[in-house]
């Protein structure tokens, strides 16, 4: 029993004392989040008994940030907590009138700076003219199917469907849904819209494959291709020239 109380008496006094009180964070240098928004997230006065802090909500908290994937801290003895970040990665660029946002692959758009549309010029890249988009910020995620369907469409390179093009560039719109097409400009494909049930994104690639069964042979004749689904499309034809008189 003495020992117990002993014990109790030790650890209220390492609660009480001065000697471990907070005053600092380690923060490692991050890409898509400041040093200033992490310590906000920390939220821990100065001076506060290390012994008395707890680390999840902490975690919590930092892991929050848009920018942060997952977040570690622990106490460092005496006076400092030890933060850890793994950031978010992007995998494509979404394109928002002139607004560029990252996204990573749980659909979260996580930055937009500077450094993120020098970081978007090397990825896919999805133009949004959806009435939805309008309203979007740092923080907002895309729905699962609109970033299936993107994943999807933004990973297709010419060679995909046999195609002379340059690059694809790819478009989402209320009107049409999903629109691929070429730079420099040539023909655009309709691919629609998406559900989760009804017409899931998973038709995508038989999608493509008809595109291409589609193009072969003529791609120079073609304005537009639509794709009903994986075994229904068809094509228009450019208009022939009219020879001058």
């Amino acid at each position: 029993m003495l020992g117990i109380v002993a014990t109790l008496g030790a650890v209220y006094g390492l609660a009480a004392t001065t000697a471990f009180s907070y005053t600092r964070a380690e923060i490692p240098d991050l890409r898509w989040t400041s040093r200033a928004a992490v310590e906000s997230a920390i939220g821990i006065p100065t001076g506060t008994n290390l012994f008395r802090i707890t680390v999840e909500p902490l975690e919590d908290r930092i892991a929050a940030l848009p920018g942060v994937a997952e977040a570690r801290v622990r106490v460092s003895l005496p006076d400092t907590l030890v933060v850890e970040i793994d950031e978010r990665e992007a995998i494509l660029a979404w394109a928002v009138g002139e607004a560029r946002f990252l996204v990573d692959v749980d659909g979260v758009l996580f930055a937009q700076s500077e450094a993120a549309a020098a970081a978007a010029a090397s990825l896919p890249v999805i133009d949004d003219s959806r009435a939805e988009a309008a309203a979007f910020g740092v923080g907002d995620r895309l729905d699962p199917v609109t970033l299936d369907a993107a994943r999807r469409l933004g990973a297709l390179v010419p060679d995909d469907i046999g195609s002379t093009a340059s690059r694809l560039l790819v478009t989402v719109s209320d009107a049409t849904g999903f629109v691929v097409g070429t730079s420099p400009e040539s023909w655009l494909a309709v691919f629609g819209l998406y559900t989760p049930s009804a017409r899931s994104p998973s038709i995508i690639p038989g999608q493509v494959r008809l595109l291409r069964s589609l193009l072969a042979g003529r791609e120079s004749t073609v304005a537009q291709v639509i794709l009903s689904d994986p075994e229904n499309g068809t094509y228009i034809p450019k208009p022939t020239p009219v020879p001058p008189e």
